[in-house]
């Protein structure tokens, strides 16, 4: 007993038995699907009623700090960076014998530097960071000479400039020229930017 041969073709175009001829039920949408051309998941996420995001809204941006404005603790600053600075400038000019410019700048940056830092962006900082670096160069000058005389003579630096230093004003106004008051003034103007940048 023979069963009879289908007919030629692709006997899974043809529809699933059960389903009318022709239609392939896999080729239908999904029960529940939306209709054809729309994507369920292309859909935006859920809105709440009013348009509100479910996830709630961003928190506000906290508040800028408020700006420093301690001109006693910026001039505090300043005064231990002219002290501290002073006598760091004064060993590299009685050990190289030689005034250094961007030495000199380098007092006064430093100097502003921490006027501004501390104490904020008052305007009095920097004019009074330039006086301080013009104290902070100048003292740097005598504790240079101390250290050369303290080399050239084999005397302690200490007798030297606590002992004797109305001589070593005197040798500085002997030895001054255009380039000590020019350190003087690069001084002076790097403080008072430094102040400016800092603050």
């Amino acid at each position: 007993m023979s069963q009879p041969v289908p007919p030629p073709g692709n006997p899974y175009a043809q529809g699933t038995p059960g389903q009318p001829d022709g239609q392939n039920p896999y080729a239908q949408g999904a029960p529940g699907q939306q209709p054809a051309g729309q994507n369920p998941f292309a859909q935006g996420v859920p809105q709440q009623p009013g348009g509100q995001n479910p996830f709630g809204a961003y928190p506000p941006a906290p508040a800028p700090a408020p700006r420093r404005n301690n001109v006693g603790l910026g001039i505090l600053a300043a005064v231990v960076a002219a002290l501290v600075t002073a006598g760091i400038y004064g060993a590299i000019l009685g050990g190289t014998e030689t005034e250094i410019g961007w030495a000199a700048i380098g007092v006064g940056f430093a100097v502003g530097f921490a006027a501004g830092k501390v104490g904020g962006s008052n305007p009095a900082l920097p004019v009074v960071s330039a006086i301080l670096s013009l104290g902070a160069v100048y003292l740097g000058q005598l504790v240079g000479i101390a250290v050369f005389a303290s080399n050239q003579f084999h005397v302690s630096f200490t007798e030297i400039f606590f002992e004797d230093f109305g001589g070593l004003m005197e040798a500085w106004s002997e030895g001054k020229d255009a380039m000590t008051f020019l350190f003087l003034a690069l001084g002076a103007a790097a403080a008072f930017s430094g102040a400016k940048k800092a603050s």
